[in-house]
């Protein structure tokens, strides 16, 4: 596992290898190269059950204890809402998760309407562009960043913290990032303080104030979390989900001449290419069964929805898109508690990008053949660096 992630190979097409995985075991114990050994979980039945089992836990603190630390994370990025279990967990996503209900997302659908126009009002047919930083990227950074009140000026740099955390190997710069990124939301965090502005981090402030017992780490560390979660994995669904059109003319097109249909796509296009490849940390607290699979106590679990998504047992034919299937039970936004929070945001950001996108730009196409795109190597999230198209 450990040299896959070194692979560009593994990065470019993880299918095969998950495929590959599944064929020898849905939950897979693997050597973790530093005299661990974890689980792998590619089975959609398995991962299904699994982010939901009382026995696996997320709490990080717990499972590291006092084994030697040579990281150097800020304190916001390795203990979040992420790292939590109930009744933290429970206590903290009640505060945050108000903004982000289906409701409230229908308030910003203009707003983010009007972005995505803004953002494509410089875009003439024929042009080249990188999909990914004209607009996959800048539409969901600014949405959250309007959400969190980070001023404008300041987005550029909070994005490419924020990118940093998941490059994967590279332990000095997510570290680097994360104290960048950590002390610029401690910041953010004090001038909310003094200056409300009805912004979620002026909202969560209020909270603590009234007596809700946020502590300054608290906020700091759901400001970093939002923040990231907000945009990373959105990011990568709009360029994922705009590829496997590319590469499915046909569906491209049905898309174009059916704009209604584009609701209901969108599920299988992050089923198709999810953009969590691999799930945030868990581990076992006791000796366990994952359907029929035993797994052993005090062992790192790495959940797969990407796997997951494509395992044959429960979605016929699941390397091919498929517009009729229904999707609706892909695992991209994860399930139980700790299911995405933003899934209606990053949904509604997906809807309208790519509503606009085909509506604009009949003639959009490629412009390097698919096998020559870059992708991130990052282990959780799958995305592109950039996706150069022509209008």
């Amino acid at each position: 596992m450990t040299n896959l992630l070194q692979d560009p190979a593994f990065y470019r097409d993880r299918y095969p290898v998950y495929a590959a995985l599944r064929g020898r075991a849905p939950v897979l114990p693997v050597p973790m190269g530093n005299g661990l050994e974890a689980y792998v979980v590619t089975g959609y039945a398995e991962t299904r059950q699994a982010f939901t089992h009382p026995d696996i836990s997320k709490d990080t603190a717990r499972f590291f204890g006092d084994m030697p630390n040579e990281r150097n994370l800020h304190p916001a990025v390795a203990q979040s809402m992420l790292t939590t279990d109930p009744p933290q967990h429970t206590r903290l996503r009640r505060l945050v998760a108000k903004a982000f209900t289906t409701g409230a997302v229908e308030r910003l659908r203009p707003f983010i309407a009007g972005l995505t126009d803004d953002l494509l009002s410089t875009w003439e047919s024929g042009q080249d562009v990188d999909l990914i930083a004209d607009l996959a990227a800048p539409l969901p950074v600014t949405v959250i960043s309007e959400l969190l009140g980070v001023p404008s000026d300041d987005r550029g740099r909070v994005a490419q913290w924020s990118t940093a955390l998941f490059a994967t190997g590279q332990h000095e710069q997510i570290d680097a990032a994360s104290q960048a990124l950590g002390d610029y939301m401690t910041a953010l965090v004090a001038d909310k303080s003094r200056h409300a502005d009805g912004s979620i981090l002026s909202q969560l402030v209020a909270a603590r104030d009234e007596g809700d017992q946020l502590s300054q780490e608290e906020l700091v560390s759901l400001a970093v979390l939002l923040l990231v979660a907000g945009h990373e994995t959105t990011t990568a669904a709009i360029g994922n989900s705009v590829l496997a059109l590319l590469c499915n003319p046909d569906a491209m097109n049905r898309l174009r001449n059916e704009p209604s249909s584009i609701t209901s796509a969108v599920d299988e296009l992050l089923r198709y290419d999810s953009p969590v490849s691999i799930a945030t940390f868990r581990w076992t607290t006791s000796d366990l069964h994952i359907e029929t699979e035993a797994l052993t106590a005090k062992r790192p679990v790495f959940l797969s929805p990407g796997a997951a998504n494509r395992d044959p047992q429960r979605f016929t034919d699941p390397d091919r898109l498929d517009l009729d299937r229904d999707a609706t039970g892909h695992l991209a936004f994860g399930h139980g508690i700790h299911r995405c929070l933003g899934a209606p945001l990053a949904r509604a950001e997906i809807e309208i990008a790519l509503s606009a996108l085909l509506t604009k730009f009949p003639l959009l196409k490629l412009a390097v053949p698919s096998e020559e795109l870059p992708w991130r190597q990052a282990r959780m999230v799958r995305g592109l660096e950039s996706l150069p198209i022509v209008l």
